[in-house]
């Protein structure tokens, strides 16, 4: 499918629905959002007709665009055929394909696939599948994980435990579960001490995490949890090389496992179809999702290695976990039809050229400006980290709200663009960032103009607060 080329309309007033009025719990119900009522190729098209280039896909969920007829009929041609699957009894062909394909994909690494509705819903799966790996291993004293600071890995109450994202933890601490703690992320920008060496980093956080094992009881823990990029979080924070070998030594010393989230990361985004390629080593369960669907369906899901399903089958052979949606056809439909077309049109070789000259851009046009602290990602996958002062890279105050502030004028006439906000990458309060993240089909052109229109954006806004 060739994706149409729209230039946005200037001059229209947006069409707006206010939260107060409406029937929808929104996610903030004193806000005033834009309705949109159509998208087609990069372009989220309002109800006046104004349309706005989506350079972030949502989420980092669009990974196709928006408008794919391929995609749109395989859902089509699954709901006539099969709408649902009551996955207690019955399976469906669209769901073994589907299976077998993300199987393959990792070449033999990771031996069955799962498939939910959400990154939460996959992380529930994996902590659970985790701990119930030790059941039948018989080490029923594993009840402990490990995660990492300034991270996401999903919003229900067993996946919001695992993470450490303090914002959105807070209201809820009393809930969640008291068996995960956590050390420090790999984020070279603020982690790294003045003179040392990516080698020495990696080191010094392997023996931070052998260190948290050693404090809670290595024979407690069950597993480690980690983005190979870190997404909402810390804003397309990739590790430096030798961490996630390091890592896994560790948690093979202890006879833990490594869980890696790729929700946002993965599925083609950093420029492989699973992240962990690039780090030389392969997790025991992988959790998936947003550019898995490409946002046509609400899928994820999760992939487990060998030693976890080999312990299953000799075991019980039951994983004691179910969703009424689990497998749903119409979702699997669609993530099968988009993994097609990922590797048809060889997306992937995009996603990384476009990607180089995504970074470069952005670098040329940003990498000096005072109040833009780091720009980083990989693949089709890129975040830019604002500060105060450049100098001691002081964020701004988490009230000045500058991340939110810099998209939501990205969403007005001048600019017409998407970009992705997020906070708390210093401590997990304050730290502002944006998230760039386009389709896999971007062109050349696409990406000229990204890179031109996030730096006026960033320019002007910053320019506009020096003087308020």
């Amino acid at each position: 499918m060739v994706l149409i080329k729209l230039d946005p309309k200037v001059g229209a007033m947006d069409a707006t629905a206010s939260s107060k009025d409406s029937a929808v719990l929104h996610r903030h119900l004193d806000s005033t959002f834009l309705n949109m009522t159509r998208s087609e190729g990069n372009f989220l098209i309002l109800e006046n007709g104004r349309k706005i280039f989506d350079a972030s896909g949502g989420a980092a969920v669009g990974c196709l665009g928006w408008g794919n007829q391929r995609v749109a009929q395989a859902v089509t041609n699954q709901v006539l055929a099969a709408p649902y699957c009551a996955t207690i009894f019955y399976t469906t062909r669209v769901q073994e394909e589907l299976c077998r394909d993300l199987v393959q994909s990792t070449n033999g690494a990771m031996a069955r696939a799962y498939i939910v509705n959400s990154g939460s819903e996959a992380m529930e799966a994996a902590v659970k599948l985790a701990r119930q790996y030790f059941l039948e291993i018989e080490q029923p004293q594993r009840t402990l994980f490990i995660s990492r600071k300034q991270s996401y890995h999903g919003i229900t109450l067993g996946a919001l435990a695992v993470g450490g994202h303090e914002v959105r933890r807070a209201k809820f601490e009393p809930l969640l579960a008291k068996n995960v703690s956590r050390v420090s992320p790999c984020n070279a920008f603020r982690g790294k001490a003045p003179g040392e060496s990516d080698e020495d980093y990696a080191k010094r956080l392997a023996k931070e995490l052998d260190e948290e094992f050693q404090r809670v009881g290595p024979e407690k823990v069950c597993a480690f949890v980690a983005e190979p990029i870190v997404g909402a979080a810390l804003g397309c924070v990739p590790a430096v090389k030798g961490y996630f070998k390091a890592v896994r030594e560790v948690c093979d010393k202890h006879g833990a496992l490594l869980i890696l989230d790729e929700v946002m990361c993965g599925m083609g985004r950093s420029g492989t179809l699973h992240a962990w390629e690039q780090e030389g080593i392969v997790p025991d369960i992988q959790t998936i999702g947003k550019a898995l669907g490409g946002g046509y369906q609400a899928v994820a899901g999760l992939l487990a290695g060998h030693r976890v399903v080999k312990a299953l089958e000799k075991g019980t052979s039951v994983f004691i976990h179910g969703h009424t949606y689990q497998g749903h056809p119409a979702g699997c439909a669609a993530a099968l039809e988009v993994q097609r077309i990922v590797r048809e049109e060889n997306l992937l070789s995009n996603v990384r050229t476009m990607g180089d000259l995504l970074s470069s851009r952005l670098r040329e046009m940003l990498a000096s400006h005072p109040n833009v602290g780091d720009i980083r990602g990989r693949g089709l996958f890129w975040g830019i980290e604002f500060v105060a002062d450049k100098e001691n890279m002081a964020p701004f105050p988490s009230e000045d709200h500058v991340c939110m502030e810099i998209c939501e004028l990205g969403l007005t006439d001048k600019y017409g663009i998407n970009v992705y906000p997020g906070g708390g990458s210093v401590d997990g309060y304050t730290g502002d960032h944006i998230i760039i993240s386009p389709a896999f089909n971007v062109s050349r052109e696409d990406v000229e103009w990204i890179a031109a229109t996030v730096g006026r954006l960033v320019s002007d806004y910053f320019a506009a607060k020096a003087r308020s």
